[in-house]
């Protein structure tokens, strides 16, 4: 199971999680780390999408601590629901809110294998990351630690079947 933040602009229009550039960049992420897309159940944390209006665009606006605890509920059934024994969390607050831990820090758990009850949790940085770093060389490390983090939770998965 992969849990992002919220969904962006694309995924609240389509009301699917990870379609849009973000999206993108995370199923070339998966085909690099040999896990099919459909292997997966991918949610946010976060259902809804918080903006704040740029001209005629809606921009991302991190979301509070209300709407993650006021999300928190349907996040809950979805991991009872999927059984997930292995989730990697995309971004910081998909961090903090998969270990319930709000001072979670994402630079702390990459490369290392977290548990928390009875899953597994692998962080890697949010695709979006990957996309708007500021420089070639950062954004090919987070594209680098996202495929490496797949590639763990893969690992991880089939040692628990």
């Amino acid at each position: 199971m992969m849990v992002g933040e919220q969904p962006g602009d694309k995924e609240d229009l389509q009301g699917l999680p990870f379609v849009g550039p973000a999206g993108a960049l995370l199923d070339d992420a998966l085909v690099e780390a040999g896990v099919g897309r459909k292997d997966v159940y991918v949610t946010n944390a976060v259902k809804h999408f918080k903006w704040t209006p740029r001209g005629k665009r809606r921009m991302h606006k991190t979301p509070g601590q209300r709407e993650v605890d006021a999300c928190r509920y349907w996040l809950d059934q979805e991991l009872e629901s999927v059984g997930a024994q292995v989730i990697v969390a995309l971004g910081a607050t998909a961090l903090k809110v998969v270990l319930e831990d709000p001072k979670s820090r994402l630079q702390d758990a990459i490369g290392k294998v977290i548990e928390h009850g009875d899953r597994l949790v692998v962080a890697t940085y949010h695709p979006s990351f990957a996309l708007r770093a500021p420089d070639p060389e950062t954004r090919h490390r987070a594209y680098a630690a996202i495929v490496a983090a797949m590639q763990d939770a893969k690992k991880l998965a089939q040692r628990r079947k």
